[in-house]
């Protein structure tokens, strides 16, 4: 599970940002996910609770985990489709010259403070 290192690494950039902005206490953080990003949300949900209690200014931070859903596009037909229903090939005309459009994000989108 690399979910609790991707945890740490948030917290510590969180910090970094509240620590420059003088920042006492953190609310919540809310993220952008790729639907294809590895990262289950679950899994990073359950860390994040973990996490947080042993900081000083997260220990009641909230997570917002906002899905970008998966979408490839084809370089052959031009066709735009979800990347998790069709996979790499496209639907419309059966080309494998695809390339991810976007679904494999993984931003901090928003840190909320009190």
């Amino acid at each position: 599970m690399h979910e609790l290192g991707v945890v740490f690494s948030i917290i510590k950039t969180v910090e970094e940002v509240a620590a420059s902005n003088d920042v006492k206490e953190v609310a919540s953080v809310k993220l952008n996910l790729g639907e294809v990003s590895t990262v289950i949300p679950e899994y990073l949900t359950d860390c994040w609770n973990w996490a947080v209690k042993r900081t000083e200014i997260m220990k009641e931070a909230k997570l917002d985990i906002e899905i970008i859903p998966a979408v490839t596009y084809c370089e052959d037909c031009g066709t735009e489709y979800g990347t998790v229903e069709h996979g790499k090939i496209c639907p419309k005309c059966g080309s494998s010259h695809t390339y991810l459009l976007r679904g494999n994000e993984f931003t901090i989108q928003e840190i909320e403070v009190c």
